[in-house]
């Protein structure tokens, strides 16, 4: 029994030590003393009797003891050795009355490396055993600013707490985002029973996606999938479930977790798909269509709800088969409700305008797989809504151009709201559009979500010659500054020029695909972002008779030269507060534009931090996110 499972595990052995050296990787066991040197090292934990995962033991703690095995931990001495003769006898009292001793092991980065005990692991690693009892030594690494050293600590923060040690992110501030999705705080220490429980779901979700994606994840953890469906769905509602029910349920969301396995997981369109409506396409086309638009706010109260509902006014005078219908004053509480609500009246296509109704957008859609959902958010991966945003900072450069040409004195107020994803494109758009006609300009910014903000007594005090406001007039605050317009403490202002979403343009378009037939030519195994500007007649400017001739040339000039791609507003020399960020003829890639996190050199002012913010202003940071650098 014993020298035939040994056979067996050899033959898996000398398989994997081949295929490792065929592609030029270690075919033997990793060893941490050649990894790991002591000035890597800043202290020692005894973790005494620990259960260890068995696909988280990486290797053997001593060089000498890698050439027994191959990578995988299998086998590859002879089978008439002394060593096959002791892993046979193993494996027969494994299966006997199984492997009762532990091992003893060290553990580094989230890896387990073997002291004593390398031929039980072997064993149990042959018979699938999914743990081993083991004496652990945690060593810790120097503090440092490597991102696997940074997730590392966030890690130990979450273990002192939470006790799990197979609970593994890829990304920095997961493991909070994960305390908050199980409804803890981030220092509570969990029971016995909320690990047990945990603890049962996630070896049963794991089990699901390894079956689903025909074994491990490549490009993401185990814990980095498990967060995605957490996104989806509630943890509560999920530790309620049987096994069945959490498996179908991860089943019917697998689009989601599988967008984690591609590196490049959106598909970003810049402009409408040039696509043409064949016969056949157009008899598969609508002929009536209903279509719910869900707002955060109001219209009355919100210049984004505003602008969207203009959007909403013309896409109803522009089909005649085309029914729309509004949900006003949503929030997280009710979003749930709202969507199955739209969908109950007969909604075939819902629009939700904040970042904040993501995640129950993605859910209603795998529940209603026949209804289009589009959510307006930027940056975001979900495979069954669409996503759609606005290329504001185009418009935001020409603003700034007529800025710098108007100050008079060099200086210019910049109000921003929330530091999200994009938002930070708008602010360095507008700052290098007035360097570029006023090289002396400064721009100095301020935060309106900032806790205790005073933004008037802070512009008073730069006492700028032109602010840039807010975006978008205001239906119940009045006829009120916004836009650009020009500042004189005490005296009238007068408004220049402002930003104009035309979201009519991008609805009007979706909706004709949905209408011809052609809604089916974007479909991609990628999250699809359509990322629409000035060449879509999404973004616009306006401006006052308050301007001179001139000016209002240099704006025409510079409006029609950014619609037709001829000026590209991202390209050569650049500079932020700390130096060159890009230097090139090339324009910046749209990823590298969306998630900038810097400020241009010429503005006065930082990026905040979310606990800088008021509280009103963190469910829309926590869903789209802070900026930062991410791939498209």
């Amino acid at each position: 029994m014993g020298i035939e499972d040994y056979r067996r595990a050899l033959r898996e052995g000398k398989k994997e030590y081949q295929n490792r050296m065929q592609m030029g990787q270690t075919p033997t066991l990793k060893s941490l003393d050649s990894i790991l040197s002591q000035p890597d090292i800043l202290g020692q934990e005894n973790l005494g009797l620990v259960s260890i995962p068995m696909e988280q033991i990486a290797g053997t703690k001593y060089e000498g003891r890698c050439l027994s095995f191959a990578a995988n931990f299998m086998p590859i001495m002879d089978e008439d050795s002394e060593f096959a003769t002791k892993w046979s006898l193993l494996a027969t009292a494994h299966q006997q009355e199984g492997i009762h001793d532990s091992i003893i092991a060290v553990e580094y980065l989230n890896e387990f490396y073997v002291i004593e005990g390398n031929k039980r692991v072997s064993v149990m690693k042959y018979f699938g055993a999914p743990e081993i009892a083991g004496t652990v030594t945690r060593i810790l690494p120097q503090k440092s600013d490597d991102k696997r050293v940074k997730i590392y600590y966030e890690f130990l923060d979450f273990f002192r707490c939470a006790g799990l040690h197979n609970v593994i992110f890829s990304e920095e501030g997961s493991y909070a985002k994960l305390i908050a999705a199980v409804g803890k705080n981030q220092n509570d220490v969990w029971t016995l029973e909320e690990r047990k429980t945990f603890g049962f779901i996630f070896y049963q979700f794991s089990n699901v996606v390894r079956k689903q994606n025909g074994g491990e994840l490549k490009n993401a953890t185990m814990a980095d999938a498990f967060l995605t469906f957490l996104g989806i769905y509630d943890y509560a509602e999920v530790s309620k479930l049987s096994s069945d029910g959490l498996n179908n349920l991860v089943i019917k969301s697998w689009k989601e977790i599988a967008l984690l396995e591609q590196e490049n997981d959106v598909e970003l369109k810049m402009n409408p798909t040039d696509a043409t409506a064949s016969m056949f396409s157009k008899l598969l086309g609508k002929k009536t269509l209903k279509a719910g638009f869900i707002y955060m706010k109001t219209p009355a109260s919100s210049s984004w709800t505003y602008n969207h509902e203009l959007g909403r006014w013309h896409v109803d005078d522009m089909f005649d088969g085309l029914e729309t219908v509004k949900y006003e004053d949503i929030d997280e509480n009710t979003i749930d409700q709202t969507l199955e609500r739209a969908v109950k009246e007969g909604c075939d296509v819902i629009f939700t305008t904040s970042p904040v109704f993501a995640e129950a957008s993605v859910k209603c859609a795998i529940a209603h797989p026949d209804v289009k959902i589009l959510n307006c958010s930027l940056n975001t991966s979900h495979q069954y809504i669409r996503h759609y945003y606005a290329r504001l900072h185009e418009a935001k450069f020409i603003l700034g151009a007529v800025a710098g040409a108007m100050a008079h004195n060099n200086r210019i107020s910049y109000v921003a709201d929330y530091p999200l994803f994009g938002t930070i494109a708008h602010i360095n758009a507008f700052a290098y559009g007035a360097k570029m006609i006023n090289p002396r300009a400064k721009v100095y910014l301020e935060w309106s979500t900032y806790k205790n903000a005073d933004v008037d007594a802070n512009i008073a005090r730069t006492d700028p010659a032109v602010v840039s406001g807010r975006d978008m007039y205001i239906p119940e605050r009045g006829q009120q500054h916004f836009g650009l317009f020009t500042y004189s403490y005490g005296n009238e202002s007068k408004n220049l020029a402002m930003p104009v979403y035309n979201w009519g343009h991008f609805y009007e378009q979706l909706i004709q695909t949905i209408f011809d037939g052609t809604w089916k030519q974007d479909d991609t195994a990628k999250s699809v972002n359509y990322w629409w500007g000035m060449s879509a007649g999404v973004i616009d400017v306006f401006y006052s008779n308050n301007l001179p001739d001139g000016t209002v040339k240099l704006l025409n000039l510079l409006r029609e030269t950014i619609r037709s791609g001829q000026f590209k507003l991202f390209s050569g020399q650049l500079f932020s507060q700390n130096g060159l960020v890009h230097d090139g003829k090339e324009e910046m890639e749209p990823w590298e534009v969306m998630s900038m996190d810097w400020l241009a050199d010429n503005i006065v002012g930082v990026i905040p931090k979310i606990e800088e913010l008021t509280e009103q202003a963190r469910p829309v940071i926590e869903k789209q996110g802070l900026p930062g650098k991410k791939g498209m």
